[in-house]
């Protein structure tokens, strides 16, 4: 089964595992590799701003803010 999610479709609290990059420019994948945000790891939608943008995630036990158009790089999959 295909559990495939984009950042911005994740509800709060809603957890996924990243499983690649997108065609995004290679700085965004740069900058979000520094975070932390290595394939294989779990992340946590916790909020969005009122606005939709940024969005905050909980990883590697710490809290991140990111613009939705550098988060729309990472490739997800929902966890069950």
């Amino acid at each position: 089964m295909n559990n495939k999610v984009k950042l911005s479709e994740m509800k709060p609290e809603q957890t996924a595992v990243i499983t690649g990059y997108g065609d995004g420019r290679k700085e965004y994948r740069r900058k979000l590799l520094s975070f932390g945000l290595t394939m294989g790891t779990e992340i946590t939608m916790k909020k969005t701003a009122p606005l939709g943008d940024p969005v905050e995630i909980s990883v590697r036990g710490y809290s991140l803010s990111l613009r939705k158009a550098e988060a729309e790089v990472l490739e997800l999959e929902a966890c069950k």
